[in-house]
């Protein structure tokens, strides 16, 4: 890779739209959204049941109910008319390049009104290894070392740098930025999981250390599946993000446990409970 100009550089990537670490412009331009308004939505959508995840609201936090074995996709969808850039992240870890995870790393560049679903970590420029929900010790960030931000799916948008047009800048000078990697648009996805994701589903352990009713859940490092990329440019229009989205994921118990979700029904046996509860005398013929 080439070394650092006046403009910092960085890889990125594309997967339905582009997966960028761009370069961070003069935070004295312009920013071209108005104030207030939401660059980006982000939802979470489980492709072993083929549908969109209910998202649950507290204290003003996110909350989506994960079914451990299942495999899951990050549906980020560009609320604007030009281009924007999601870093986006997993259990605190870059879903691109794997490193912990912070704004000014890669992301994803989403075209105007466009949408990108990112459904695992990023292994090359044609390969994801897919998300999945798993018990905290077979998380993806446990098994690097970095088991306590399990939980939580987090975007940071960043608008991109406008450059002036028809308009001579003073002396000449002119910045540059250098190509970052981005993913071609992906196949569709399959809305059920392989035989993989309900094996592993029907082998879930609880960890006997973890405070809650049941083993926090985390996101795993799944299959391989095909996931095209190629290297596009963007430069950011400041150095902090525009807006930051998080959404955290659990268990039904324990979201319930918190007071997220309500809690199912629960059978109250109206006395002792039979070991033959279909015992019978023999009825008189018809």
């Amino acid at each position: 890779m080439a070394p650092n100009r006046r403009i910092s550089r960085r890889t990125a990537l594309r997967a339905g739209a582009a997966l960028v670490a761009a370069a961070f412009a003069s935070p004295t331009l312009a920013y071209w959204a108005p104030p207030g308004s939401s660059l980006a939505s982000v939802d979470v959508y489980d492709r072993t049941t083929g549908s969109a995840l209910t998202t649950y609201e507290k204290d003003g936090r996110r909350y989506v109910v994960g079914a451990p074995g299942n495999e899951y996709a990050v549906r980020i969808r560009n609320c604007t008319g030009r281009r924007i850039l999601a870093v986006t992240s997993v259990d605190g870890v870059n879903v691109v390049t794997g490193e912990t995870a912070s704004p000014d790393q890669s992301g994803y560049v989403i075209e105007p009104w466009g949408s990108v679903e990112i459904a695992g970590w990023r292994k090359s420029l044609s390969h994801t290894a897919a998300f999945y929900f798993t018990n905290l010790g077979d998380s993806y960030a446990a098994r690097t070392g970095r088991p306590f931000d399990v939980g939580v799916i987090g975007v940071a948008v960043f608008a991109e740098r406008v450059e002036p047009r028809r308009q001579k800048i003073a002396g000449g000078a002119r910045e540059e930025s250098d190509g970052r990697l981005a993913a071609a648009p992906a196949s569709p996805l399959p809305a059920a999981a392989d035989a993989q994701a309900a094996e592993r589903a029907s082998t879930e352990t609880v960890a006997p250390t973890m405070a809650m009713p049941l083993a926090k859940l985390g996101t795993g490092h799944g299959r391989t599946e095909s996931s095209s990329a190629r290297q596009v440019s963007f430069v950011r229009a400041t150095a902090e993000p525009a807006q930051v989205l998080a959404v955290q994921y659990d268990r039904y118990e324990n979201l319930a446990a918190l007071g997220v979700v309500p809690h199912r029904p629960a059978h109250v046996a109206r006395q002792a409970p039979r070991p033959f509860p279909g015992l019978r005398f023999v009825p008189d013929p018809r």
